[in-house]
């Protein structure tokens, strides 16, 4: 599986989705696949959530913006002629994610405005887990209707369960059940029946008691106006369930050398299989399976002319030399075991050690030209 089936990925789907274990270089990737996505003339979007600040500042990317930032064409295109390609960059805000979701889905600009004004509203983060994740899904799914972008890249959210992404729409969903909610909810809408109704009166006292008085009001009042959203977040959550699972996407799966950056790996490449989600593959960063170079210091003895000294340091560097081979050749290794896991048509590369380079933009380039040569 070489590189250039990773071209061939970014010629030929709509959505790449990142993930992996924290900490394996997601975001850093994500960005070098995009940046040579766009100068290989398509109109790219990355997705990204809370990136390092060096990286931030080599793409040109603001803390936070209500929309995507475009990298000037001079900085993506510095090493030669302008090309056709374009790419926009957005860290995710999930604030203002889920505003815009209230605004498209409520049925007047009148019935927005009171829930996303409401004090409730302001605490629905701490109210439902995973609304970073949600957030992530439900930015994907807008940028995906409105068809200014021929690839949309996404770097996951880092999260301490590689499969929050794909569980938050459902946990979201399960929330908004209305046998649940309906139990905050207006009276006047409430189930009939009187166990219905003590629960329903039981539940208020309970808010009421531990809050203050008048908190059940206020959250009778909240649901009431949030009640007309459910159907429309019901079916914006199967529209990208479906959209994940067509041939348009791909899951390319971040890991490093790390046993337990493998071990998570393996676990999100079984699940995406369970899950018929489609598995496009690894990156393998932060190894040295492309290093097959390494100087060999023993090459230095005929210049010594019988320096003991000299002769002892070069006998300390060929036995460093000797580790770092042995150390490539490990991970050459591992990125073989890794290629014989894959399904038909998945890609296994391995990602070169840029270091530093990757405090500027053209550390991006050059990682995105090593990783998907045109």
């Amino acid at each position: 599986m070489s590189a250039r089936s990773l071209h061939q990925l970014l010629r030929d789907k709509r959505v790449l989705v990142l993930c992996g274990a924290g900490g394996v270089g997601k975001t850093t990737t994500a960005a070098a696949l995009g940046v040579a996505a766009a100068r290989a003339g398509r109109r790219v979007l990355v997705l990204t959530i809370d990136p390092a600040r060096r990286l931030a500042e080599a793409m040109g990317l603001p803390e936070s913006g209500p929309e995507p930032t475009t990298v000037p064409p001079e900085r993506l295109f510095a090493d030669g002629p302008r090309g056709t390609g374009r790419l926009d960059v957005w860290m995710l805000d999930p604030r203002l994610v889920f505003d815009r979701m209230i605004h498209r889905l409520a049925p007047s600009p009148e019935a927005a405005r009171a829930i996303v004004e409401h004090r409730v509203y302001r605490f629905l983060s701490d109210l439902v887990a995973g609304v970073q994740e949600y957030a992530a899904t439900e930015a994907l799914d807008g940028f995906l209707a409105d068809e200014r972008y021929e690839l949309i890249v996404l770097d996951t959210p880092p999260s301490r369960h590689a499969l929050d992404f794909l569980d938050a729409p459902g946990r979201l969903s399960r929330f908004l059940d209305e046998r649940v909610v309906s139990l905050f909810g207006p009276e006047s809408s409430s189930r009939g029946g009187r166990l219905w109704q003590g629960a329903q009166a039981l539940v208020g006292r309970v808010l009421d008691g531990v809050f203050g008085a008048g908190h059940a009001r206020e959250m009778r009042t909240f649901v009431g106006a949030f009640s007309g959203l459910f159907g429309g977040i019901r079916l914006h959550t199967e529209r990208l369930r479906a959209r994940l699972a067509s041939p348009d996407a791909a899951f390319l799966l971040v890991t490093s050398p790390e046993s337990a950056a493998l071990r998570e790996a393996a676990f999100f490449r079984d699940t995406l299989v369970e899950r018929g989600l489609p598995f496009a593959g690894y990156v393998l960063n932060r190894s040295w399976a492309r290093e097959d170079a390494l100087a060999h210091p023993e090459a230095l003895l005929e210049h010594v002319s019988d320096d003991p000294h000299a002769e002892h340091g070069v006998a300390a560097l060929s036995r460093l030399a000797a580790t770092e081979r042995a150390r490539a050749e490990s991970h050459r290794t591992l990125l073989v075991r890794l290629a014989e896991q894959l399904p038909t048509g998945a890609v296994a590369v391995a990602a070169p050690d840029a270091g530093a380079e990757l405090e500027e933009f053209g550390g991006l380039v050059r990682l995105g030209d090593a990783l998907a040569p045109g």
